[in-house]
């Protein structure tokens, strides 16, 4: 049986084919059991394999010298599709020639792609963007969505914890994460009706593998009371960024105060155990690769400007997914979900019967 491929937008990214290629070398060394499909110009991905002979023994290149410039609008991308590395490595999910996709490009552009190509799995009506944070506790935390929808209603909200759920328990190994929505306050009459009514939704609908807790402020996403995050994506995309500055806020203030004078500087080599096990908590190329979940495959975005080693934690996450089976585990979620609501509106009905 031949092994499962991922597909690898090589001209993607800040830093492009080397970085590309030494991030996929990386993930190779730990995940052996994959090949890869390196898409974009063969010269110099062939230059770039020379470094890498593991990763060269077990890829095949797909030549294009097309490429999605970063500042490109989604629509005119699209148009390109066939003849662009992103494009052609989604298209590869879509044929069957890999299983999984991950590209460091535009984002707006990918996400185009990709639904297009891939179509939404039966019963999402729309697919999200998920991604992984750090926080105080033993877990990280899962938040989607990051901007694949600048709005969302009920139902949508709804299909994203489904989907958030079923990825989280392949992260966290729980059988019931524990699932929030972002809201201006905890109490129950917060927010838009959208959110009310999806939380209503969720607390009347039992026996999903996830746990609602109702609602979660920007202030706690990060402390480790919540597995899984659920909002739109102008809200999530907002918050996102917020908490990413603050890091970078508080580093480099940090790194201000210990250079401010002689005394500061042997005050950080004293302490300096303490702040690069900072560092490396706050290192967004440690949780790097966000996944576009409700597809008829498994694409994952790296961000654009990460390190080698965070293009082989983007790289980790698709093989991860395809190992666990991502797209069964959300499936068998919505199932479940249909069953459940069908249940409750037997009840419902025999109730109003019953008067």
């Amino acid at each position: 049986m031949s092994l499962p491929r991922i597909a690898v937008d090589a001209m993607g990214g800040d830093e492009g084919v080397r970085v590309m290629i030494a991030g996929a070398a990386e993930a190779r060394r730990r995940h052996d059991k994959f090949k890869f499909l390196l898409v974009g110009d063969e010269a110099r991905i062939t230059a770039a394999l020379e470094s890498h002979p593991n990763l060269r023994a077990a890829s095949e290149i797909l030549h294009c010298s097309d490429v999605v410039g970063g500042d490109e609008v989604p629509s005119r991308a699209l148009r390109r599709a066939k003849t662009t590395s992103m494009g052609l490595a989604v298209n590869a999910v879509k044929e069957g020639k890999a299983g999984a996709a991950v590209s460091a490009g535009n984002t707006g552009a990918l996400m185009a792609m990709s639904k297009l190509a891939l179509r939404t799995m039966p019963g999402i009506d729309r697919p999200a963007l998920a991604a992984i944070m750090p926080t105080l506790g033993d877990n990280d935390v899962m938040m989607l969505d990051l901007g694949a929808n600048t709005e969302a209603d009920a139902r949508n909200l709804v299909q994203f914890a489904i989907m958030g759920a079923a990825y989280s328990r392949i992260l966290t190994g729980k059988d019931k994460p524990r699932v929030r929505l972002l809201n201006i306050g905890t109490e129950e009459n917060k927010g838009f009706d959208r959110l009310r009514d999806a939380a209503a939704q969720l607390q009347a609908v039992t026996g999903l593998d996830l746990q609602f807790d109702g609602y979660v402020e920007s202030d706690k996403i990060n402390r480790g009371e919540v597995d899984v995050v659920v909002t739109d994506g102008f809200s999530g995309n907002i918050a996102l960024k917020a908490i990413e500055g603050t890091a970078r806020f508080v580093t480099d203030l940090l790194r201000r105060a210990f250079t401010s004078s002689i005394r500061s500087k042997v005050g950080f080599l004293v302490s300096r155990p303490a702040t690069e096990l900072l560092r490396h908590h706050l290192d967004p190329n440690n949780h790097n690769g966000a996944v576009f979940l409700g597809l008829n495959g498994v694409v994952v975005k790296s961000h654009g400007s990460a390190t080698a080693g965070g293009v082989a934690n983007a790289v980790a996450v698709a093989a991860r997914l395809l190992e666990e089976n991502l797209t069964h585990r959300i499936s068998a979620g919505l199932a479940e979900l249909r069953a459940r609501e069908a249940d409750v509106g037997t009840t419902d009905e025999e109730a109003e019967a019953a008067k």
